[in-house]
């Protein structure tokens, strides 16, 4: 019939349902130096940033540089401001923002200058081991830290908090599907090895046969590991060597070390 206008696919809408929770999605970092980060990061939608008078004096600069107009709050009454834990340590400087926008997985792991170097989270959920993880990879240059959309820690305060900073300048990609993205990553030429204390082969050992490949390093939650699906599609399960008859170590403290092997193999 003339005029009619076409019914779109379930898949369609449900897809631009989950776009516009995204775009209205914000969240609120919390600290000093966290939201001091955040507002020199011209890639940050800022929204709003409640301050106590202490804070705005020792952020002036970077609030002046940012042209945010801060509501000054006493600190006696600071939590009521804001929507974070009030056992949050806030420092008296809370910034509401939009989540980072990093771009195209295929755009920032693209070859082609020194050796590409990528951490994988598979069901890495507490945002205290991700904040490290991200301050980690900042250190030995990582091109992205990737995780799944779902069964991983978003960004929050408390995460970015624990990055002290890494939050703003290393590329945190959450993707919607885990095995999907290693796939992209195996075209593009990375080698990906899974961490698996149970594994034959060991980190160094196998990364030295690597040359400058690029590689990609996966690491699963503390406890159930990795997934079947994600140790399938590694290229290579490996561990790290400890000197005892057991050892084991926090997946913040196992990907720190795992990236120091990569970048110096």
């Amino acid at each position: 019939m003339a005029g009619q206008k076409t019914k779109k696919p379930k898949w369609v809408i449900e897809k631009e349902r989950s776009r516009r929770a995204s775009a209205a999605e914000t969240v609120w970092l919390f600290g000093l130096h966290a939201v001091r980060d955040a507002l020199g990061n011209p890639m940050r939608d800022k929204l709003r940033l409640v301050l106590t008078k202490n804070a705005a004096d020792r952020l002036g600069a970077a609030v002046t540089e940012s042209g945010l107009t801060p509501e000054i709050v006493d600190a006696r009454s600071f939590d009521s401001h804001v929507p974070i834990d009030a056992e949050s340590v806030h420092q008296g400087a809370a910034l509401e923002v939009r989540p980072l926008d990093w771009g195209k997985l295929a755009d920032i792991c693209a070859p082609g200058r020194d050796q590409p170097l990528v951490l994988l989270l598979d069901r890495v959920t507490d945002p205290h081991n991700v904040g490290a993880i991200l301050r980690s990879a900042e250190v030995f240059g990582a091109r992205a830290v990737i995780a799944p959309h779902r069964h991983s820690a978003p960004e929050t305060g408390a995460l970015a908090k624990t990055a002290s900073g890494a939050l703003e300048r290393q590329p945190y990609v959450r993707v919607g599907n885990l095995a999907e993205a290693m796939e992209a990553l195996k075209a593009m030429g990375y080698v990906l090895l899974g961490l698996d204390g149970e594994a034959e082969g060991m980190l160094a050992e196998t990364l030295a046969g690597l040359g400058d490949r690029p590689v990609g390093l996966v690491l699963g939650a503390e406890g159930p590991g990795l997934r079947d699906k994600t140790r399938e599609t590694c290229d290579a399960l490996v561990k790290i060597p400890f000197a005892g008859g057991f050892g084991s170590l926090n997946v913040s403290n196992a990907a720190a070390v795992a990236l120091y092997a990569a970048r110096t193999r």
